[in-house]
C-alpha cells in the first residue's frame, strides 16, 4: 500500500495546481482508500436512520422527534463543513481525516448505550461532526488523485459513501434489530479501521503537499472565464438543485420504512430490505454519474438526473408494493447521478477553492436533508406519511432551472 501512495510527478508547483491540471496518472489506490473510508463512514451514519423504527418504539418518539434526530446530525455535519473547507484551503491538514473519524467512533459508542432521547441526539451530533471533518478534505484528496479525470474521481469517492449508506439497512435488519441497540457497539471496529486507512491516506497527502514546495499563498489556479455575478448566479442554481435532490432524498431515508410498514403492512425487517433497494440504486447511479459527466458534459447529467426523475416520483405514491420497489430503485439510480457532476461543476466555477466549494455543497446537502426530515416529520404527524410522498413527488420539477447553467463543462477525452 505504501508504494501505491507515492508522490506525484516532480516539478509540480503546488497542490492546487496539481489538482487543476491533469496529472500523469489517476491514483486509483488512493481513490480506492478514500472511497473505502467513505463507505465505512456513511455505513455507520446510515445506521442512525436504519434503526429509527427501533428507536421510535424504545423511546416512544413522534415523527417530529425522529426528524429532529436527522436534523441534529445533519446540522452538525453541515454548519462546520464550509468553515473547515475554507480553513484547509489555506492550511491543509493531512491527518484531520483520522481525527474526524475519532468523533464518529465516539458517536457510535454513545448511540449503542444511549439511555434516553437526549443521549441519542448527542450521539447524532458527534457523528455529524465527524462527517463535517471528513468530507471537504476527502473531496480535495479525490481531486488531487484524479489525474485530471475529476468526474470519475468524485464518483469513485461518492460511490463508497452511497454503498455504505445502502449497507446500513441490511446491517440493521441482520444485526441491530434482532440483537438490540447495544449491538451498535460492534460497529466501532469499522471506525477504528477507517482511522488506520485514513492515516495512510494522510501520509500520502502530506507528501504531496511537502513535494509542492510552497506555502499555501504560493498556490495558483486558473481564473474562471465567467464574471463574478455569473458565478454567484450559477452557484445559486446549483444550490436550488441540491435542495430539490436532498429534500426528496430526506423523505426516503428518514420515513420510507414507516411508509412501507403503514401502507403495505410489512415487517420492520422487510422494510429495511426495501430501503436497501433504493440506496443500492443510489450507489449505482453515483458510480456512473461522474464518468458520464466527464464524457458528455456535466450540465446534461445534472439536467437529466434532477428533472428526469420527476415522472417516477409522481407515480410512486399510487402503485403497489412490487412497483414501489422497482420505482424506488429507478429513482435512486437517476437522482444520485447528479451530485458528483454538481460538485465538479461548482469546483470549475470557483477554481482553487476546492475545500470551500466541497464544504459548501456537502454542508448544504446535509443541512437541507436535516431540515427536510424535521419538516416532513411534522407533515407526517399532521397529515399522514402518504401525504409526505404525494407532496415531495413534485420537488424534482425544480430541475428545470438547470437550463440556466452556463456551458463551462470540459468533455473528457475518449
Amino acid at each position: 500500500m505504501e508504494k501505491s501512495f507515492t508522490a506525484g510527478a516532480p516539478g509540480v508547483a503546488s497542490t492546487d495546481v496539481a489538482m487543476a491540471a491533469p496529472a500523469t496518472q489517476t491514483r486509483f489506490r488512493v481513490l480506492g482508500a478514500i472511497s473505502f473510508s467513505h463507505f465505512l463512514n456513511d455505513m455507520m451514519q446510515s445506521l442512525i436512520v436504519a434503526i429509527y423504527p427501533l428507536l421510535k418504539g424504545e423511546f416512544h418518539l413522534s415523527f417530529v422527534q425522529i426528524g429532529v434526530i436527522t436534523l441534529t446530525y445533519q446540522i452538525c455535519a453541515s454548519l462546520l463543513q464550509p468553515l473547515i473547507g475554507i480553513y484547509t484551503d489555506k492550511h491543509p491538514q493531512p491527518y484531520s481525516l483520522s481525527i474526524g473519524m475519532v468523533f464518529t467512533f465516539t458517536g457510535m459508542a454513545t448511540l449503542a448505550f444511549a439511555p434516553n432521547y437526549p443521549s441519542v441526539l448527542a450521539a447524532a451530533a458527534l457523528i455529524g461532526a465527524g462527517s463535517s471533518i471528513f468530507h471537504p478534505e476527502s473531496s480535495r484528496i479525490a481531486r488531487l488523485a484524479s489525474g485530471g479525470r475529476h468526474g470519475l474521481a468524485q464518483s469513485i469517492f461518492q460511490v463508497g459513501g452511497n454503498a455504505g449508506s445502502a449497507m446500513g439497512p441490511l446491517l440493521a435488519a441482520w444485526i441491530v434489530i434482532p440483537r438490540g441497540q447495544a449491538s451498535l457497539a460492534w460497529f466501532t471496529v469499522a471506525a477504528v479501521l477507517a482511522i488506520v486507512v485514513l492515516a495512510r491516506v494522510g501520509a500520502w497527502y502530506q507528501r504531496q503537499h511537502v513535494g509542492s514546495g510552497g506555502s499555501p499563498k504560493s498556490r495558483a489556479a486558473g481564473p474562471s472565464a465567467l464574471s463574478r455575478r455569473r458565478v454567484v448566479w450559477s452557484i445559486g442554481i446549483l444550490v436550488v438543485l441540491i435542495f430539490s435532490k436532498y429534500f426528496y432524498t430526506a423523505s426516503i431515508s428518514s420515513f420510507y420504512t414507516f411508509y412501507l410498514i403503514e401502507k403495505f403492512h410489512i415487517s420492520m425487517r422487510s422494510a429495511q430490505i426495501y430501503l436497501f433497494v433504493f440506496l443500492a440504486g443510489m450507489a449505482l447511479g453515483t458510480l456512473f454519474g461522474g464518468p458520464i459527466g466527464d464524457r458528455i458534459g456535466r450540465k446534461r447529467v445534472i439536467w437529466f438526473s434532477i428533472l428526469g426523475v420527476a415522472p417516477f416520483t409522481m407515480l410512486l405514491p399510487f402503485v403497489d408494493l412490487m412497483w414501489t420497489c422497482a420505482l424506488s430503485f429507478v429513482i435512486g439510480l437517476i437522482l444520485s447521478s447528479a451530485f458528483s457532476a454538481i460538485v465538479v461543476f461548482a469546483q470549475e466555477l470557483v477554481p482553487g477553492k476546492v475545500g470551500a466549494v466541497s464544504g459548501l455543497f456537502f454542508g448544504f446537502a446535509f443541512g437541507i436533508g436535516g431540515i427536510g426530515a424535521a419538516v416532513l416529520g411534522g407533515l407526517a404527524d399532521r397529515h399522514g406519511i402518504e401525504f409526505v410522498y404525494r407532496i415531495c413527488a413534485y420537488l424534482p420539477l425544480l430541475g428545470m432551472v438547470a437550463a440556466f447553467l452556463p456551458d463551462i463543462e470540459h468533455r473528457a477525452r475518449a
